[in-house]
This record gives C-alpha cells, structure tokens and sequence, in this order.
C-alpha cells in the first residue's frame, strides 16, 4: 500500500512517519520540495496546483493530512492563507481521494464548536466556531465530507509533542526564570500527545479498510479533563519531584478576560470519545501518562 503523508515535521506529521510505516510505502513530505521515486514534489498546502500534481504523481491508496495553518491569532488576520490550507487544500485532497477510490484521514479541532456549557462535545452537536480559524477547519471538513471521499477525520484538542515547543515546555522554562506565573483556569480541554493522534489513526485506518462504513468524523482525545492552570501546575510538580530546580513559587489562576488575544478561545474544549471508543474497541489513557511520558522525555535530553 502506497501512503501519501503530507506535513510530515509538524508535531502530528512526525509521529504518523514512525507510526504509518507499518502499513505500507510512505511518501512523507513539507512544504519544501523533495526528490522521491515519484519525482520532484512538494506538499504545500497553500499552492493548490502544486498539491494537486503532487496527489497525481504518487497515486496514493491513502492520503494522511497533518499538515494546516494552526497559528489561531494571526488567523484572524492572515485569513486567505488559512482559509487556502485549512478548507480549500482538503478540498484538493478529498477530490483526489474520490477519484483514486483512496482513503483520506485528517485531523480537525474542538475549535469547530463555540465552546458553551461544560458538557462534552459528541460529533452530532452543533457545530458555531468563535474564530476564524476554527471556521476554516470547519470548512474543511465540510467539504471532505461533500466529496464522498472515504474518509476519517480525528477532531482533537490541547495537541503537544515531545518534539517541538509546547506548552508544558514553555511552562517549564518560565518556572525556571520567574517566581510568579499567570495561567488561565476557564478553559478545560484534555491535552493530547501527538504520538496517540498517529497511533490512533493507524489503527482506526486497519480498521476502516476492512469496513468502509467506519468512515466518518471521531473525536480523539485522552480521559479525563484538565484546566490550562492545573495543566501548568502539574507539570511544575512533576519536574520538582523529578529534582528540577525551579524559581517559581506560586502559580495564579487567572480568567480569560485577563489574558485578551487577537482570536477568542472557546471555554469548553471537552470532547466525548464514546462513538471512537466503540467504533474501534479502542482504550484510551489518562490525559496524564502521555503529558509525564513527554516530560520525562524533556527532562532527560
């Protein structure tokens, strides 16, 4: 089976190159262009006929997206660019998909939803972005959808890896150099390692060649919830305990109107995993044990 993996350094894009290779030949590509066996190609987004070209000449029998613009607040200004990667380039994608019969997997955001209640979002519930970004992802997947593509796309939240910057890491280095520390404690979410994003889709993907009527939207995140706050705060008690030498002394709980930015952010980032869960007889961990496998990770570079 030849796989077409595009956004292959992102944080998503890395874990997908360990996990996919057990399925077939992957043709893993940037934005940049690259010398494969299929010739000279490039899997940038924001050119749609370069993607389109590309997608041809590799005749994939699955295309895994983890590329998009994921930059929230310069969304809001920077609106054809995201537009062009988020919604248009799936389009090119699903289009391609259709007409090769091959399956598309992609990965879309809480952020399709306006974040009210405290309840967790299923896949059925209304869908209202409270930015630009989150339409854009939103348009995406309305328009996979139209394509009659066979497709899986994994709606996720609070995203990091081991590699890369993230948030838990940007904690950690503050923690060193500051005594105080401000995290916002109104937005509960689950963050979610990019490692089970990859191994997740993998299996799912196994799964939905075998049963085409498996094709739709999930949610994909870990158990369990958390606040931005309590994120910070476990992460600095984590290092302590692990003998970090940390500046910091308190950490304040502060609410989202304290901390304005270009693009609003939904409050309620809960995501009910039940219909992936049973879908795909699948078990997933505590929020907890992929953010302390990362952090041992960090720790120990």
């Amino acid at each position: 089976m030849r796989i077409l993996l595009l956004g292959k350094n992102g944080q998503v894009g890395w874990e997908l190159q360990r996990a996919l290779g057990v399925l077939g030949e992957v043709v893993a590509l940037d934005r940049h262009r690259a010398d494969t066996a299929y010739g000279e190609l490039a899997g940038d987004l924001s050119d749609l006929d370069s993607l389109r070209a590309t997608i041809c000449a590799v005749a994939p029998q699955v295309i895994v997206n983890a590329a998009a613009y994921t930059a929230v607040d310069k969304a809001e200004s920077e609106r054809e660019l995201a537009h062009t990667v988020n919604a248009l380039a799936s389009e090119v994608m699903a289009q391609e998909a259709k007409r090769l019969d091959a399956w598309l997997v992609h990965y879309s955001t809480d952020y399709v939803f306006d974040g009210s209640g405290q309840a967790e979002w299923t896949e059925t519930d209304t869908v209202a972005p409270v930015n630009y970004y989150g339409a854009t992802k939103l348009e995406g997947e309305q328009l996979i959808q139209a394509s009659g593509c066979k497709h899986l796309i994994f709606r996720t939240s609070w995203v990091y890896a081991a590699r890369g910057n993230n948030f838990a890491k940007t904690m950690l280095r503050l923690a060193k150099d500051r005594e105080a520390l401000s995290v916002i404690a109104d937005q509960t979410g689950v963050p979610t390692g990019a490692d089970l994003l990859a191994d997740v889709a993998v299996a799912a993907l196994q799964q939905a060649q075998r049963n085409p009527q498996l094709a739709g939207i999930y949610h994909l995140a870990p158990a369990g919830e958390t606040t931005w706050h309590e994120y910070a705060s476990y992460v600095i008690d984590f290092a302590r305990k692990q003998g970090e030498t940390l500046k910091v002394t308190s950490v304040k709980p502060i609410s989202t109107s304290e901390y304005p930015t270009p693009a609003k952010r939904p409050s309620n980032s809960r995501l009910s995993t039940a219909k992936l869960r049973n879908s795909f007889s699948l078990h997933l961990p505590d929020w907890q044990s992929g953010v302390t496998r990362m952090l041992m990770e960090a720790l120990n570079k």
